[in-house]
């Protein structure tokens, strides 16, 4: 069937338009299509790290349980080599630190922390930093603690960082400061917190007050 006046005008456009940007339609089609293809085997290749991953993080917990540092240092090691861009190799690195400072290995301890700091989410950097500022307080280096702590921490940290601050402030017998940051500690509290009585006796064992416990729900607003 022969195309009409009006019609033929339509294809000989098209034809133009082709000519004018097909090798760039197809190229865009050609890059479009390859992120697609690369996105779907990050995908893959994501999902079975992580299954790899979460098997070689269950032999680290049994042996944590089983108190043989050597071999969770050795499985921790691998976790954070092969499957570092996995959430199991932050956690891995907590549960190495946790082994080494229970084999009174500080500095192994330090290290893998540092490293859960650097390539955990944000609770885990909270958590690592934390038990950092603990280590730095083992070995007496207080102003390094201080300003670790005074560093950027998720909000619900907010208690532990006052208690370790008063912690540190206390080794250096700044007693007022101290009472300050566990009075801070408390304030952040609810009265169900399990952490509450010890920060309680640590702030009275300094001379400070105990203020009155908050309410574990806020009052309802008056109509």
């Amino acid at each position: 069937m022969a195309y009409d006046h009006e019609e033929q005008e339509q294809l000989d456009s098209l034809k133009a338009f082709w000519n004018q940007y097909g090798n760039l339609l197809t190229w865009v089609l050609i890059i479009l299509l390859g992120a697609y293809a690369g996105y779907n085997y990050w995908r893959y290749t994501q999902r079975n790290q992580a299954a790899e991953a979460s098997v070689l993080f269950d032999q680290l917990q049994k042996s944590l349980l089983a108190a043989d540092n050597a071999k969770v240092l050795k499985t921790a090691a691998d976790i954070e080599a092969k499957y570092g861009s996995t959430a199991y190799a932050p956690m891995a690195a907590l549960v190495a630190a946790k082994s080494a400072f229970a084999a009174n290995d500080l500095k192994t301890a330090k290290a893998q922390l540092q490293w859960a700091a650097e390539h955990g989410n944000d609770e885990v950097k909270s958590i690592a930093r934390l038990r950092i500022a603990g280590i730095l307080l083992d070995e007496k280096a207080y102003e390094e603690g201080l300003k670790l702590l005074a560093g950027d921490f998720l909000p619900q940290f907010a208690p532990a960082v006052a208690d370790r601050k008063g912690d540190i402030l206390v080794a250096q017998n700044k007693l007022d400061e101290a009472r300050k940051a566990y009075v801070a500690a408390l304030a952040a509290m609810t009265k169900a917190d399990p952490g509450r009585r010890l920060v309680e006796v640590k702030l009275e064992s300094i001379g400070g007050t105990v203020p009155a416990k908050p309410a574990d729900a806020a009052a309802p607003a008056a109509a």
